[in-house]
């Protein structure tokens, strides 16, 4: 099974192929993630690991193609963003991208919103993670995707969460 750490930074993962932009101790790939098409074969990954990177990059749409290709089909992307509208989607100055509740939604194959990719996706799971202060608050939210609904589309402004995790499952 190969695993790729995408934008792994200093948090170096054993058994995977680790990638940054950096040359960081343990960082096995470096590359500029803005550059595409990535140097990486179609289908070669099982697994895509994506902690906190995705934001930091100009689009949204050609980071996604990229991981739909890169990836196996049926294999398995882990992706953790910030959510919007939390004030860590804003507060790094090195982010360019904005990623909501809905934005893989676009990535479904039975939402018809997305005609300008070829790059589809089944949401595995989907959660919304809060501040340790309002940590209470991961298991209500949680609970069933009717909950995340409701929270995002009435709350979330009012108790802003700070991350989103997907783990995506690849449809070829």
């Amino acid at each position: 099974m190969k695993k790729l750490n995408l934008g792994c930074g200093k948090v170096i993962k054993k058994g995977y192929v680790n990638v940054d932009s950096v040359s960081l101790p343990g960082v096995d790939k470096v590359h500029n993630l803005e550059k595409y098409p990535w140097p990486f074969k179609n289908n070669e990954f099982d697994e895509v690991f994506c902690d906190n990177i995705l934001e930091h990059l100009s689009e949204i749409i050609k980071p996604i193609e990229e991981l739909w290709r890169i990836t196996k089909p049926n294999g398995r992307i882990i992706v953790k963003v910030p959510i919007y509208p939390s004030i860590w989607a804003f507060t790094d100055p090195t982010h360019k991208s904005v990623y909501t509740f809905l934005t893989f939604n676009y990535f479904r194959e039975n939402d018809g919103l997305n005609y300008y990719s070829k790059a589809r996706f089944i949401i595995k799971e989907r959660r919304i993670f809060f501040h340790k202060y309002l940590k209470f608050l991961n298991y209500i939210v949680n609970f069933s995707e009717t909950n995340q609904k409701i929270y995002y589309f009435f709350f979330s402004f009012l108790f802003p969460a700070v991350s989103l995790y997907f783990d995506l499952e690849v449809v070829k």
